[in-house]
């Protein structure tokens, strides 16, 4: 079904192929998916605030930060091969997230605290605005979730992926890409792409959404389906405090 091309690899078809609802039993719905996003993202700012604060008393971080994206890492894989299991590993994915976004968000507190002491709160309300902004242009059908655009989207986010895969290897050897140093031109325009590109991966999230709750998909896909759109928020935040990163990075 092309309906279920998507940019985030944890919704897509296979993954709603996998759960079978039986009759008499309770199916998603898009207002419960909602709501466990909702407990699932306080869990995240439980552990960020945690972490943030270690780090406002010079405590390390580095284990928080290695040991939440590793950790976060084999449960999300767990997860998408066993939906089933999203009640109770996708808050455990949300605690270890917000260890990630804690540690992440101190040390870009910290790296620009004299040019940008607001680089954080500045994130955090452009990563809510712009998911309030994508949910309206869903919502109201001002940009439609066509085929078209979820082949499009498909194949963005293939070609980020492998330039996030270029960059790593590179920086194995000590190596990046040519002009792709903090503040350059080239820096700055390609986080803007790949920023806009998570942002809309939001409309695609909402759509594998919607369109498992019509097929009556069974109740706990409301949680695997919640933590697949903490996955991509997540990300998007990431993306936007980079972009400002950059962009305060500039050199005149």
């Amino acid at each position: 079904m092309a309906l279920f091309n998507s940019s985030n690899p944890t919704l897509n078809e296979k993954s709603f192929n996998r759960s079978i609802s039986f009759p008499g039993a309770e199916t998603m719905t898009f207002r419960g998916t909602l709501n466990k996003f909702g407990f699932l993202f306080i869990m995240v700012m439980v552990t960020a605030f945690y972490v943030w604060n270690e780090a406002s008393v010079g405590n390390s971080i580095q284990g928080y930060l290695m040991g939440g994206a590793i950790g976060g890492l084999v449960l999300a894989l767990v997860l998408v091969f066993k939906q089933q299991w999203a009640q109770y590993l996708a808050p455990a994915y949300a605690l270890l997230q917000g260890l990630v976004i804690g540690g992440i968000s101190s040390i870009y507190n910290n790296a620009f605290a004299s040019v940008a002491p607001g680089i954080v709160m500045q994130a955090v309300m452009l990563t809510f605005g712009t998911a309030i902004a994508m949910y309206a242009l869903y919502h109201f059908g001002i940009i439609k979730v066509t085929d078209k655009f979820k082949s499009i989207m498909v194949s963005a986010i293939g070609g980020i992926m492998i330039f996030y895969l270029i960059n790593f290897v590179l920086s194995l050897f000590d190596m990046q890409i040519p002009g792709l140093h903090q503040g350059s031109l080239m820096s700055i325009g390609i986080s803007l792409v790949i920023t806009a590109i998570a942002a809309l991966s939001l409309l695609l999230d909402f759509d594998r959404i919607e369109q498992g709750a019509a097929m009556g998909a069974p109740k706990h896909m409301e949680w695997y389906c919640a933590f697949g759109l903490l996955v991509t928020l997540v990300w998007l935040y990431v993306e936007i405090l980079r972009l400002l990163g950059n962009l305060y990075g500039r050199k005149d």
